[in-house]
């Protein structure tokens, strides 16, 4: 069954995408207000920020820069809170806040307790972003009826924030139930499935490509051998051993990935794999058959043409 359409009002208060914005969801009662951290003290003097809420501020990890770091928090008062972790300079690294209140202030203190405490559990499950908090907030009890109003509320905040740009909460692809699509087939929504692997090099890897984003699966193998001298992605992938993403294993010559990994694009991916310069088009094929991503994509652009030989070849056979 098809998800259903949903309209998103964003407003831009000053005129500028990269100024103050909100946003909000037809029928609900969440209000989003962003401020770059440069713009704050215009964002703290509207009635939104003297309103019970939740909030997060955000900024690349100084400690691994290919993270994002995001602290979050609650108050009676967002504007009181933001202001003091403004004046605290351990938390020097954000670069952005969010605030989330209730268009008819109906959220209590009890509710933002609550949602910090979810937030935090799902932060951590996403693996999207570090935690800044150093106290984790334990489970605020509610009654029934509020916690099934809070967890939709969280669903709301989901749909929202990454669409000003606040990641942090989004899940990690799953892999769906059912087998990958035969070829001859067009898959055009869901998660498609991946596969990378060399004889050669005695490594296998899986992958996830959804909503425009391509994850590597834990457990994905990469190879410390390479045949060239250039790897335009060799920072990036030294950066994932630092932080024990991609990590040795019994077999010198093979790393294995300990968690699913996002990466910018398919040949990122195969290059790190690889250790060395890799078209990912080419060398990432649909699981359970023999269809490169390149031909994959050109069958979704003539659906009636299923087969499409790359002109390119692979830069390993997937036997």
């Amino acid at each position: 069954m098809a998800s259903q359409g949903l309209t998103v009002r964003l407003y831009l208060v000053d005129g500028t995408p990269t100024g103050l914005l909100t946003a909000e969801i037809m029928n609900w009662t969440g209000h989003v207000f962003v401020a770059p951290r440069s713009r704050l003290a215009d964002a703290l003097k509207r009635d939104e920020w003297n309103r019970t809420g939740v909030y997060f501020l955000m900024g690349n990890d100084p400690d691994q820069p290919s993270r994002e770091r995001v602290y979050i928090g609650e108050g009676d008062n967002v504007s009181d809170r933001i202001k003091l972790h403004a004046k605290d300079s351990s938390k020097d690294f954000w670069s952005k806040v969010c605030i989330v209140t209730s268009k008819d202030q109906n959220l209590t203190k009890a509710h933002v307790r609550f949602l910090e405490s979810r937030l935090v559990e799902i932060t951590k499950s996403a693996d999207r972003a570090n935690l800044a908090n150093g106290n984790e907030p334990g489970s605020k009890l509610l009654p029934e009826s509020d916690v099934a109003d809070m967890e939709y509320f969280l669903s709301q905040m989901q749909i929202v924030l990454p669409l000003v740009n606040f990641d942090f909460l989004r899940p990690q692809p799953t892999l769906p139930q059912s087998k990958a699509v035969p070829q001859d087939l067009v898959q055009t929504t869901g998660p498609l499935e991946l596969v990378l692997a060399s004889k050669k090099h005695k490594i296998e890897a899986r992958a996830i490509e959804q909503d425009g984003e391509f994850t590597v699966l834990k457990g994905s193998k990469a190879s410390t051998k390479s045949d060239f001298i250039w790897n335009t992605y060799q920072p990036m992938r030294d950066s994932l051993i630092k932080e024990g993403r991609l990590v040795n294993t019994v077999d010198p010559d093979v790393l294995e990935f300990k968690r699913d990994t996002v990466f910018p694009s398919p040949s990122a991916a195969a290059s790190v794999i690889f250790n060395r310069n890799a078209n990912g088009q080419i060398d990432w094929k649909v699981a359970g058959t023999r269809q490169t991503l390149k031909d994959y994509r050109d069958a979704q652009l003539f659906p009636g043409r299923a087969d499409f030989p790359s002109e390119n070849k692979a830069s390993e056979p997937n036997e």
